[in-house]
């Protein structure tokens, strides 16, 4: 059978001539050095060039990249050898390397050493750490040296073709070829080294059309391949596969096969002459140089051929040997997540075909090998041979003993290694996939059987990548290349309609599934662990998948494949392409509580909810969350930000309040005084507020409520903190201007502080324009004169004296506040003229007494005159629900606010002895919730609170002086 060998075209760039290609080891670029002088770089997953190197107007022959210094060394026709970082794409050094063209550039693995070959005849081996050096000269060739190529077994020993017709075998440090190899008739043009470790061979080859393989060690040409009918411009082993290739001037580039030296494809592009190629250990791709372009192919699968079991045993490939680990070997090791496990690597023999595929079927006793056409099964044991045969693929079903094969169009059951059915797909088969069903993709979509009868399941319009089972045969995730599906597969409903053949249409049943999600990711490789879905994507992501939500395990810096899950270590296991394994932590309780509250199966999670450690709860938290439980996400959840959040979502005020309280935050203080206002719990906003140091916020609540008390409180706090603009407008409400006018002093705001005074305190005038004045010489002396002092200029202050009677004349109403109940009783300040009040006043004789008594007057001291400092008390005395029961105090020197009747009825009745009262305080007399904000009447179905004070009436505490201020009591609170 023919080696199953896929070839996908991902790069083709249309240039001119391509006389040199490479591949980065890391990046997903191709450098190709072009006949017209210039370099290019492409990036062949985005199918774009990303760098342009102009080297010289000549040919550039050669061009390699050297990653480990980010450069590109390019060999040309001027001579010259130049090196540019590819980073930043300037040049960092050139020189003139050899007397005629260079042909081939050669970087050491390890050394900082450049080899150079060219039409001189001569190998410079060039060290860039002593300034591009010239450490050796290999001479010995008679023609030009077309190609050399270091030895990736041996780095010191290299080879070289010429067109003397040799291949010749140096070493470093050495002046004399070690050997001279000798065959072909015309020159050589290329070479290249076996990369497996079995094999001692070289390849080359010439203008004789022919390609020849060496054993370097016996000197000898153990085969030679024809075919090509022009001139062998490159050859190559691949690094990874067991095949050789070789590109010719006849525009074609042919694959063999390594051990059997068999033809198995030629590739034709149409871009005329092949010059060159290029690959790399650890990747399938292959880049071509072409006269009209440059081409880079993807050969064969990517994803090497392991198997693990449930035990921990794995079993990989590696080349045609196959090869054992057990990570039993590793459990006494502490190893990190991520981190690459020390397993020990035993050799089980070799296969007799090359393993393309690899897998164990569920029972973990055989393991299957896939390639060249053909399947064998061997024991996981001692890989003894226990079925074979031919067969395009191979799947194993959820029974352990039942296998199938697909050979062309047609499908093969067995059981027990013996054929038990065939049959053909009406659409075809392109591809099959094992699991509970089996599954067959053909054009005309996925088709699932039933392993017993054969017969049609459900057809899906559907083009799958692949097809992962879970283990119970419930779930299954179909992914195609750019997203996965959830399906359920119902048992029960297809029971029933096979019971009842005419319900069944010629796609299946239509029952058989329902869909369970819809996710936009590609997945690379995946496995069920009971209902959730482990998966890796193309972004080299671990995820999972359960109910709807992905929950990210761990961000890869590479390309790795799943291998399986180990329920006794609550670990999944990954391993890269070198068979790099590693593992991550995945306790089976959390999987299993998340599947519990996937299937609301709460009793199961209930119970196992106590298996699961501290450090993970917050992941199944934010689960829970993700779902719609979030009474139970604050339950489980140990994450205090989580927890808050949660909190705050839910209205749970205690518990907030006790996460606040330890975190200290003034944010979530900010966040609890607003859930606790929307409760209307205005106590414990106000205290929220307190704590979160927002004076603007306590500003708001203080005049909602009309709390006299707490906002000259507020006033000398915020005055104390520097919250000047709160604290002086919490002056300017209560009526204390005087106080309002020394903050502004205070601060240096002289002109603001004059302007009002002049407004609604002309006795201050002439203190502050002193003031202003002084302050204001400091800077300009003409100003400072020019400011007038009614003491000294009374005529330029119109009306002065009146003015002064009219604030002895309004000082009794800021000083004594009124209860809001008289607002309507009262004009509004636009709506007055204080001289005509003084003037009715005078007439009626009344006005010497009043000026006579306002002498006496100031302003009382509230009840509490404590300032505002956080000191929260205790949340248990409070109630998220109940309101406040009792009025807040009236202070010393004011009258209590006036009652409504019922109100005034409510107040006569004596509570009974017994009676407690809703809400409990048992603070100091100094706590901050002595400012409460009133009772609910009993008798009322209201949701707030009544106030002392209405906001409305603070007109009494910012009385306006002129009545041709534009200031009223909307501009001041508006």
């Amino acid at each position: 059978m023919p080696l199953r060998l896929d070839v996908k075209r991902k790069l083709s760039a249309r240039s001119d001539r391509v006389k040199c290609v490479d591949v980065h080891p890391t990046e997903p670029w191709m450098l190709a050095s072009l006949y017209n002088g210039n370099v290019h770089v492409w990036n062949f997953e985005s199918q774009t060039l990303v760098k342009t190197f102009e080297v010289t107007d000549l040919p550039v022959r050669t061009s390699k990249f050297v990653p480990r210094k980010n450069w590109v060394v390019t060999g040309s026709d001027d001579m010259m050898l130049r090196v540019f970082n590819y980073n930043t794409l300037e040049k960092v050094h050139g020189f003139e390397a050899h007397s005629d063209y260079l042909r081939s550039i050669a970087v050491h693995p390890t050394q900082p050493y450049v080899l150079t070959s060219s039409d001189d005849m001569l190998i410079k081996l060039w060290d860039w750490e002593k300034k591009w050096q010239c450490s050796q000269v290999f001479e010995g060739h008679t023609h030009y040296v077309m190609q050399i190529v270091i030895n990736p077994k041996d780095n010191n020993q290299f080879a070289s073709a010429s067109l003397d017709r040799t291949i010749k075998v140096w070493q470093l440090g050495s002046n004399a070829p070690n050997f001279t190899l000798e065959g072909h008739e015309k020159g050589v043009n290329c070479v290249d080294y076996f990369h497996g470790g079995e094999k001692p061979y070289l390849i080359s080859g010439a203008d004789d059309r022919l390609v020849k393989i060496w054993d370097y060690q016996n000197k000898t040409c153990v085969q030679t391949l024809e075919g090509h009918a022009q001139n062998i411009s490159c050859v190559g082993f691949h690094p990874e596969l067991p095949i050789i290739l070789t590109g010719s001037e006849d525009g074609t580039v042919r694959i063999w096969q390594a051990n059997t030296y068999r033809l198995e494809s030629t590739l034709n592009y149409g871009l005329e002459r092949v010059w060159s190629m290029a690959m790399l250990k650890g990747s399938n791709n292959v880049a071509l140089g072409y006269d009209e372009g440059s081409i880079l192919i993807k050969l064969g699968r990517e994803e090497p051929a392991m198997s693990m079991d449930s035990n921990g045993k794995i079993i990989f490939a590696k080349h045609s040997e196959i090869q054992q680990a057990n990570l039993k070997n590793v459990a006494d090791y502490d190893v990190k997540d991520g981190e690459r496990l020390p397993l020990a690597i035993k050799d089980m023999g070799p296969c007799e075909m090359f393993p393309q595929t690899l897998s164990h079927n569920p029972n973990g006793r055989f393991v299957v090998v896939c390639g060249d056409g053909e399947y064998i099964i061997y024991t996981a044991m001692a890989l003894r041979n226990k079925s074979f045969g031919s067969a395009q693929e191979f799947v194993w079903a959820s029974d352990s003993s039942e296998y199938a094969i697909r050979d062309g169009n047609k499908i093969k059951i067995f059981k027990n290694f013996k054929e038990r059915k065939s049959f053909k797909p009406e659409f075809g088969a392109e591809n099959i996939f094992g699991g509970h069903l089996l599954g067959v993709k053909s054009v005309g979509g996925l088709a699932f059987f039933d392993w017993e009868s054969t017969d049609l399941v459900r057809r899906i319009e559907i083009q799958p990548k692949n097809i992962y089972w879970a283990d119970s045969g419930e779930l299954c995730c179909i992914a195609t290349d750019e997203s996965f599906f959830i399906l359920k597969y119902v048992a029960e409903n297809v029971a029933k309609a096979q019971e009842n053949p005419e319900s069944i249409t010629e796609d299946g049943i239509e029952d058989a599934f329902d869909v369970c999600g819809e996710i936009e990711d590609s997945v690379k490789t995946g496995i069920w662990v009971g209902d959730c879905f482990i998966y890796t994507n193309a972004v080299n992501r671990l995820n999972y998948y359960v109910g709807g939500e992905i929950v990210t395990l761990a961000h890869l810096d590479r390309t790795m494949y799943l291998l399986g899950y180990i329920p006794k270590d609550n670990r999944l296991y990954l391993s890269d392409k070198d068979m790099n394994v590693v593992g991550y932590s995945l306790l089976l309780s959390v999987l299993e509580y998340q599947t519990a509250v996937m299937r609301q199966d709460f009793d199961t999670a209930k119970q196992v909810l106590p298996t699961i450690p501290r450090e993970q709860r917050n992941r199944v938290a934010h689960f829970l969350e993700k779902q719609g439980f979030k009474q139970q996400a604050l339950a489980v959840s140990c994450d205090p930000e989580h927890r808050f959040d949660l909190a705050i979502q839910l209205s749970e005020l205690k518990i907030a309040y006790m996460i606040a309280s330890e975190a200290e935050s003034e944010h979530k203080w900010k966040q609890l005084a607003e859930l606790a206002i929307s409760k209307c719990q205005f106590q414990l906003a106000q205290e929220c507020l307190i704590n979160a140091q927002d004076f603007g916020g306590l500003l708001l609540l203080a005049t909602s409520a009309g709390d006299a008390d707490m906002i000259l409180r507020l006033a000398e706090t915020s005055s104390n903190k520097g919250k000047n603009n709160v604290a002086f407008l919490a002056y300017f409400l209560l009526g204390r201007l005087e106080e309002g006018i020394e903050l502004l002093c205070s601060t240096g705001r002289y002109p603001e502080a004059a302007f009002m005074a002049r407004t609604y305190l002309p006795s201050h005038v002439s203190r502050i324009v002193q003031l202003w004045k002084e302050d204001l010489a400091k800077v300009n002396k003409k100003a400072s004169d020019s400011l007038a002092d009614p003491s000294e200029y009374e005529n330029l202050f119109p009306e002065f004296q009146e003015a002064l009677q009219a604030e002895q004349f309004l000082k009794r109403e800021r000083v004594q506040m009124k209860p809001a109940a008289q607002y309507k009783h009262f004009p509004s300040n636009s709506e007055r003229d204080v001289f005509e009040e003084m003037k009715a006043a005078k007439e009626d004789g009344s006005l010497d007494s009043i000026l006579a008594s306002v002498e006496s007057l100031s302003f009382g001291e509230p009840s509490a005159s404590q300032p505002i400092e956080p000191s929260p008390p205790s949340f248990a005395s409070r109630s998220s629900s109940a309101p406040h029961s009792s009025p807040p105090p009236a202070p010393a020197d004011r009258p209590p606010a006036t009652k409504p009747p019922a109100a005034e009825k409510e107040a006569t009745k004596k509570p009974a002895p017994d009676t407690k009262p809703a809400v409990e305080d048992d603070k100091d007399e100094d706590d901050l919730d002595d400012f409460d904000f009133g009772a609910q009447d009993d008798d009322e179905d209201v949701s707030c609170p009544k106030f002392s004070f209405c906001l409305s009436d603070l007109y009494f505490y910012c009385v306006i002086l002129s009545p041709n201020d534009v200031t009223n009591f909307n501009s001041c609170m508006y």
